[in-house]
């Protein structure tokens, strides 16, 4: 592996740090988006014991808010649980738009080492070429320096590739994966104000 790094020449090496950036992040994002931890089953009905309860108090706001993502949204509707729905319905949706951000972390940086790994396996191959274009002299062309000409030039382009084909299919299914916990948080969030406010008739 070593070899194949010194014959791709110096280029390869910010692809290198490109790869082990994006492995990190798909790695963390993998355990951060996941089902359980954003949307705990059963925790919309516990909300709803809470409030038929009357028991409502800052302490179970608070750990309310703490516990998860959809903790955060029903914790907003649960302070303003007295208030007309349009008020809830802001909160909701200020509340969400918030944990949104929180989701999305990271992967404004995902998507450009997507999209800049092959610029930079380009930019390697120009490299290359350069090499290539040097190796020509009066005397004749030099073989070793033609060969790694060719070598750093076809190295970038492929780890280019290599990184950017993987980084963008991450790239686009933690969005989706996003979007999706997004409209079931705000599902459930409004399904909390309907009961709130059907009972209240």
């Amino acid at each position: 592996m070593l070899a194949i790094f010194q014959a791709a020449g110096w280029p390869i090496w910010l692809l290198l740090i490109a790869s082990i950036v994006a492995t990190a992040l798909i790695i963390e994002r993998l355990m951060a988006l996941r089902r359980a931890r954003i949307i705990p089953p059963n925790l919309l009905d516990e909300v709803v014991r809470v409030y038929r309860s009357g028991n409502i108090t800052p302490e179970i706001t608070g750990k309310l808010e703490t516990s998860s993502p959809l903790g955060v949204v029903l914790s907003a509707a649960l302070r303003n649980v007295n208030a007309p729905r349009e008020v809830m319905k802001e909160s909701i949706e200020e509340a969400g738009n918030g944990v949104a951000h929180t989701l999305e972390r990271f992967l404004t940086t995902l998507g450009t080492i997507a999209t800049l790994a092959p610029l930079m396996g380009l930019f390697g191959t120009v490299v290359g070429m350069i090499e290539i274009f040097g190796a020509q002299n009066p005397a004749g062309t030099n073989p070793a320096q033609l060969a790694h000409g060719i070598s750093v030039a076809l190295y970038n382009t492929g780890f280019g590739l290599a990184i950017a084909m993987p980084a963008l299919v991450a790239y686009r299914h933690f969005r989706a994966l996003v979007d999706g916990f997004v409209i079931q948080m705000e599902q459930q969030a409004v399904r909390f104000v309907d009961i709130v406010h059907n009972e209240r008739k």
